[in-house]
Order: C-alpha cells, then structure tokens, then sequence
C-alpha cells in the first residue's frame, strides 16, 4: 500500500491527488515491469474496504484500467455498491471468520490491499503474515491513517528496504507473533521464511 511520509493513505475525503510524485533519487532502482508483473501473478485474491473498491472503480472508470486482473475481489462492505465485474464479491461480517474459513482454504497468498481500517483490523486480528509499505516522498498533513484502531503494539521484522528513482520507498516487514508487553523491546529473532498473506 502507498502512504504519504507523514502516513496517511488519502486525504480525509478519499482523494489521492498526491500519488503521483515529481521526485527524483538518482542512486534510486528503476521499477522492474517484470518483477511487477511476476509480483502480481502470487497473489491468489484480494480483500478490501468499500473506498478501496470505490477508489479502484473511480480510477476504472477515468480509463486507468483495473488494478487487480481477473482475481477475486472481495470488498468488506455493509454499503451496497454497485458491482462492477464477476470477479467482485461483497462481505459484511466476522472478518477472522471470513479470512480463516473461507478464503485461507481456498487461496494461498490472500492480499490486503486497505484502507486504513481494514489494515488496523488485519493486524489487530493477528491475519498478516507481512506488511508491505511503500512511502511517497509527500507530507499531505492530514488523512485517513494507514493502521487505523490497532488497540495493541505489533512487532515486526524488517526483511527488505528499497528505493526508487521517483523518490518512493518500499519497506517488507515480518508480523511477528509473539505480544509484546506496552514499552517493552522486542527480542531480536531471525526471519522465518514464512510466505505472505
């Protein structure tokens, strides 16, 4: 997911005017069409919030194209929506009920594409196995938060940092699973190799 420095996945209302940047980092790697690509391809399906959908539908709509192929789509929502491919599906419910019983024993790499409270959720939930960030070199001030409601520290493991030529840095992250106590360190602990979800 894309975030401002400041961490803010979208405006208050929803715009994202500001993804696209103007920067330039000259020891920055260029974004490798194949890595992408073959990067898209291990993504079995995809769970997101109703902006999210409305977002991707907007930006569908401009001409842009649709971001997510022919995988599923399932869009957490108790709005009704308007259903624009077969590939969508909407859901309103438990959602560790509706990750752990339907979709982990249909999909290997479930990906979690927001917003801000399906985020919070996930980690609060103990869902991910992995958080991928990718910050854009703009401060907007204020917005929708990436990690809404967490209610708990989450630990993580840093397993891979890199820039980019037009400013953005995308940071891998581990979700550990130990808890840790309120201003406790965590103890240091090798990656486990697991596969993202």
């Amino acid at each position: 997911m894309a975030t401002s420095v400041d961490g803010f996945i979208a405006r208050k209302d929803g715009r994202v005017d500001w993804l696209e940047t103007s920067d330039e980092f000259a020891g920055g790697a260029t974004m490798d069409p194949g890595f992408v690509e073959a990067f898209l391809k291990s993504i079995d399906c995809y769970v997101m919030g109703s902006r999210t959908y409305e977002t991707a539908v907007s930006f569908e709509a401009k001409g842009l194209g649709w971001a997510y192929g022919d995988k599923p789509v399932f869009v957490l929502t108790s709005r009704k929506l308007p259903r624009t491919r077969d590939t969508v599906e909407f859901y309103s419910g438990d959602l560790a009920q509706f990750v752990n019983g339907r979709l982990r024993p249909a999909f290997r790499s479930i990906w979690f594409v927001g917003g801000g409270v399906v985020a919070g959720e996930c980690l609060r939930l103990g869902l991910a196995d992995e958080v991928r960030y990718s910050i854009l070199p703009i401060l907007i001030g204020d917005g929708i938060p990436f990690f809404d409601k967490l209610d708990r520290d989450v630990a993580l493991h840093l397993t891979e940092v890199k820039g980019y030529k037009n400013g953005m840095v995308a940071l891998c992250y581990e979700v550990r699973t130990e808890r840790i106590r309120p201003n406790q360190a965590p103890e240091p602990t090798a990656p486990s190799g697991r596969g993202s979800s």
